[in-house]
C-alpha cells in the first residue's frame, strides 16, 4: 500500500481563509480564481481559463492511459441590485439558493463598474421594532422586504447612483471567517472549503516528489451555485469525474462535521456506484474516516457535466459542513480527511 504524502494543514487553514475572505458571488469570481491560480505556481501543472472563466489545471500523469478529473467550485451565494430605491437604499436579487434570513443583519459589499467597494448591511424594510412592533417578526423575508442600507449619506435613488451604484452591481455578503478549538466557521465554506482541500493536495504531492497515477485535470468551476458549473472545460477522453463539494450535516444525515462523507445519492439521483465503492475502498485502505449519505436537497457540478452529456464515472465526496447555506461550520479534521481521500485517489492505480 502506497504510504499518502503529509498534507500542510497550517497552510491549508491559511489558504481556505484568505479564500473565504476574497469575495466571490457567482459572476463575480475572478479574484478568487486568481488567488487558487496563485497558490499552484511552482506545481509541474498547466493552467488556463475556460471562455466561461473557469480555472483548468492539468497535471501529466505516470501514465495517461484514462485521465482523471477532479471539480470543486470557488463561486458562491451573494446577490445583485435589483433597484435603487427612491430613498437611496437597495433592493437585491439573490444569486443562487438561500433564504433571506440567513443573511439578515449582515454587512455586505457592493462593487460597482468603476471598481468603488461600497458598504452597507442587509436589513427588513421595517427592521426598527420600536418603530414597526410586531412587523419585524412577522414580516415574511422576501425580496421586497428586504433592502441593503448604505454606510453612506444617501436618501435618493440619485445620491446613490452619485456612488457610482447601480443596476446590475454585484453584493457580496461578509463571511466572518474564525478558526476556533479546531472549528472554521464562516459563510461560503460550499465550496471553499473543497477548493482548498484540492490545493492542498496538489502542494502535498508536489513536496513529496510525486505525481498522479493518471494524468488529472482539476477544474475549479465558477457558476456551479447557479446550475451550470463544470457542464464544460473538461477534455473528452476524461475517464471519470472525483467532484469535492461538502457534505450537508442535519437532522436525519449521517453526515457530521470531522468527517469526510460519500454522497451515493442527491436531489438528482445516485452516482456511480462502481466508481463509489473504489473511494469506499481507498478509504478504509489508508483508514480514512469517512461516513456514506443522501442529500435530497443537493446537486453538484458532476451532474452538470453529466447533463451537459459527459459520458463519464462521476462520484462526489466533501467534509462535513454545517448549516449549509447559512452560517457555516467545519472541522479541520474534515478538511484533513478530504485531502488525504484526494491524495489517495490521485496515487490509486
Amino acid at each position: 500500500m502506497i504510504s499518502l504524502p503529509a498534507i500542510d494543514t497550517a497552510d491549508l487553514v491559511n489558504f481556505l481563509t484568505r479564500l473565504l475572505n476574497t469575495p466571490s458571488p457567482t459572476g463575480f469570481t475572478h479574484r478568487a480564481l486568481s488567488l487558487t491560480e496563485q497558490a499552484l505556481e511552482g506545481l509541474p501543472v498547466t493552467m488556463r481559463r475556460t471562455r466561461k472563466g473557469a480555472l483548468v489545471i492539468r497535471w501529466e500523469g505516470e501514465r495517461n492511459t484514462a485521465p482523471r478529473g477532479l471539480t470543486a467550485h470557488v463561486d458562491t451565494l451573494g446577490a445583485m441590485v435589483k433597484e435603487i430605491k427612491p430613498n437611496g437604499r437597495l433592493k437585491l436579487t439573490k444569486v443562487g439558493g438561500f433564504a433571506w434570513n440567513t443573511v439578515e443583519g449582515e454587512n455586505c459589499t457592493v462593487f460597482t463598474r468603476s471598481g468603488r467597494e461600497v458598504r452597507g448591511t442587509l436589513l427588513l424594510t421595517k427592521a426598527s421594532s420600536h418603530v414597526h412592533s410586531s412587523a419585524v417578526s412577522e414580516t415574511k423575508r422576501e425580496d421586497d422586504a428586504m433592502e441593503v442600507r448604505l454606510d453612506e449619506r444617501t436618501t435618493s435613488a440619485e445620491q446613490t447612483r452619485a456612488l457610482g451604484i447601480e443596476v446590475g452591481d454585484f453584493v457580496a455578503f461578509d463571511p466572518r471567517v474564525e478558526v476556533i478549538n479546531g472549528f472554521v466557521r464562516s459563510r461560503h465554506l460550499d465550496d471553499k472549503a473543497c477548493v482548498a482541500c484540492v490545493v492542498a493536495a496538489f502542494k502535498a504531492l508536489h513536496a513529496a516528489g510525486k505525481k498522479p497515477a493518471q494524468t488529472t485535470i482539476a477544474l475549479i468551476s465558477n457558476y456551479e451555485e447557479v446550475g451550470h458549473g463544470a457542464a464544460t472545460g473538461f477534455p473528452p477522453e476524461m475517464s471519470e469525474l472525483l467532484v469535492v463539494d461538502m457534505a450537508a450535516v442535519g437532522d436525519g444525515q449521517n453526515s457530521d462535521e470531522f468527517h469526510a462523507s460519500l454522497c451515493v445519492k442527491d436531489s438528482r439521483g445516485p452516482y456511480h456506484h462502481e466508481m463509489s465503492n473504489r473511494l469506499r475502498d481507498l478509504a478504509e485502505a489508508h483508514q480514512i474516516p469517512y461516513r456514506v449519505d443522501i442529500y435530497p436537497y443537493y446537486g453538484s457540478d458532476g451532474e452538470a457535466y453529466w447533463y451537459a452529456g459527459g459520458d463519464v464515472a462521476v462520484a462526489l465526496i466533501g467534509p462535513g459542513v454545517d448549516a449549509s447555506h447559512n452560517y457555516e461550520r467545519t472541522h479541520i479534521e474534515a478538511l484533513e480527511a478530504t485531502t488525504r481521500w484526494i491524495l489517495a485517489y490521485l496515487l490509486a492505480e
